[in-house]
């Protein structure tokens, strides 16, 4: 049968115990329910940059590489090629926008940034999807690829430059802003008036509308255009099937490795625009080193998400915000947390406790105990440490990590080798 009048109707559909049951009004009230804690928490504590417009413009700001690898990884990953080497990709993109940005201009170098990225993906395809290497050794290889060659490539091109240097370009162009006309000043004025929960829904809306980088904006519509071809067109639905049975799809007459092969491309490509991000958006110029191990946290992101674009969006935001928080020397916002964070956990120890689980009572203790040293720390310090709030982006990804470990469902066939021909 030929690949282009295939039909795979339910190869790649997940089991219905494990399809979404949750309606969409579920998450708009978890949405809403969240803003009214972080209004409630913001009132109670005196801390006002909890939510401010601020600190929401720097989480987008900080989020968008995130989700940009995070998406990267999606892409790779629903066609069953495990992908970490995000990083690596995300440094060959960081060169690629500044090369081609400082010779080229700043539209060209989000086409540079992606370029490299793929190059970054293609070595990798061919490793995974040719030749059969294991996927987490690629993966580590393409991180030290990535690493060398753009330390390489900077000393090349940018040593001499006025403003540059081995380890850094010269100052980029930027890229446009965008802003709602007329609502900026209107929305500030209530922001700043601190009422409950209206000036949060007004700081939401100013971070939303207001000094929003164009490349961000292409960033959303990336993420909005991979939901809807995975998961509304026939490629997607192809592509996927890759990911769960691609000895099945053999059969039915999909080519897996040209569909594998370009999945990883594509994934290249996304993480090198996250690198392209950092250079052309977050800083304007290159700086070796600057990726900070963000491929890594957006591969945590992609799996928080459970693989679903959707997900994906909520772990950047979250690991975004963290980031920001630090950034900005959020040691009051991360005390102002420990008090939700520590009733929390009470309440989670008193239920545990008192439905008496087989071998969850302990866990329960645990989870009280904790709750109210959490609840000490808060009621007898002014302010957490910055040694401790630079820690908030990576003790935020272990924390989503644990508790989502228990609703996560990858690819079946994510990871395994694949050879041609094994169907038959």
């Amino acid at each position: 049968m030929s690949d282009t009048g295939l039909a795979l109707d339910t190869t790649t559909e997940e089991p219905p115990a494990l399809a979404r049951s949750r309606p969409r009004w579920f998450w708009y009230a978890v949405i809403g329910g969240a803003l009214v804690i972080v209004s409630t928490v913001r009132v109670v504590t005196g801390a006002n940059d909890i939510d401010s417009s601020g600190a929401l413009m720097a989480a987008i700001g900080l989020a968008m590489p995130i989700g940009l690898a995070g998406l990267g990884g999606l892409w790779s990953e629903r066609a069953g090629v495990v992908n970490i080497g995000l990083e690596g990709m995300m440094i060959l993109g960081t060169w690629g926008g500044a090369f081609f940005g400082f010779y080229y201009g700043p539209w060209v170098g989000i086409l540079g940034a992606a370029l490299m990225g793929a190059v970054g993906g293609a070595v990798h395809a061919l490793a995974t999807v040719i030749f059969g290497v294991d996927h987490i050794v690629s993966g580590v290889a393409i991180n030290l690829l990535g690493a060398g060659a753009g330390a390489y490539l900077a000393v090349r091109t940018f040593t001499g430059m006025q403003g540059g240097g081995p380890t850094q370009s010269p100052p980029l162009q930027q890229l446009p802003f965008l802003s709602v006309p007329g609502l900026g000043d209107a929305l500030d004025s209530v922001e700043k008036s601190h009422i409950w929960l209206v000036s949060d829904l007004a700081s939401v809306v100013r971070a939303l509308t207001t000094n929003l980088s164009v490349l961000t904006i292409i960033a959303i519509g990336l993420l909005v255009l991979s939901w809807w071809v995975l998961w509304h067109t026939t490629f997607g639905l192809r592509l996927r099937s890759c990911g769960e049975a691609p000895q099945a799809a053999e059969t039915l007459g999909v080519n897996v490795i040209r569909y594998k092969f370009t999945a990883v491309l594509i994934s290249g490509g996304l993480a090198g625009l996250a690198g392209g991000f950092l250079v052309l958006v977050a800083s304007n110029l290159y700086r070796e080193g600057q990726t900070g191990g963000r491929g890594y946290i957006g591969l945590a992101a992609m799996i928080f998400g459970n693989w679903r674009p959707g997900g994906l969006a909520g772990g950047a935001a979250l690991f975004g915000y963290a980031d920001a928080v630090q950034l900005r020397g959020g040691g009051d916002v991360v005390r102002a947390y420990l008090l939700p964070f520590s009733i929390g956990l009470v309440a989670w120890g008193v239920w545990m406790v008192v439905r008496r689980r087989q071998g969850k009572p302990m866990v329960g203790v645990v989870s009280l105990v904790m709750g109210v040293l959490a609840f000490l720390w808060f009621f007898f310090t002014e302010r957490v440490p910055n040694e401790f709030t630079g820690m908030t982006p990576y003790v935020a990804t272990l924390l989503v990590l644990a508790f989502a470990s228990q609703r996560l469902r990858p690819p079946a066939a994510d990871g395994q080798v694949y050879r041609k021909g094994e169907a038959s």
